[in-house]
């Protein structure tokens, strides 16, 4: 098992920043790669941006490619997604999620362990 709590979250202006973080805990050596993902009011979970453990490699999503920047620290099993240049429609609840080898980390479905979220608001 794999516990993930989720920090940072909060009320922004557009235009400004926050740094989420996602602290692992228990049988963090068998995850792959830690996702970012939100879901807004009324809309689908959707993918965000993920970091692979074993190259550092990331991942994002057109709609947050150059403003979203995915970072992790293994020694604390901790991963950081900063956002900056923050628009309303970033407004949802980000969940961090820990998967395997296997799969795509573009898809939730693929991952096997989630944090309860946070909820981030950008205000206009």
């Amino acid at each position: 098992q794999v516990q993930l709590v989720e920090s940072g979250g909060g009320l922004v202006q557009a235009g400004g920043s926050l740094r989420l973080s996602c602290a692992a805990s228990g049988r963090t050596f068998s995850s792959f790669a830690m996702g970012w993902f939100r879901q807004a009011p009324g809309k689908e979970r959707e993918f965000v941006s993920a970091i692979r453990w074993n190259d550092g490699s990331t991942y994002y999503a057109d709609s947050v490619k150059g403003r979203f920047t995915s970072s992790g620290d293994r020694a604390k099993n901790t991963v950081y997604l900063q956002m900056n240049s923050l628009k309303p429609e970033d407004t949802a609840i980000y969940y961090c999620a820990a998967k395997g080898w296997s799969g795509s980390v573009y898809l939730e479905v693929h991952y096997d362990y989630w944090g309860q979220g946070t909820q981030v608001t950008v205000s206009s």
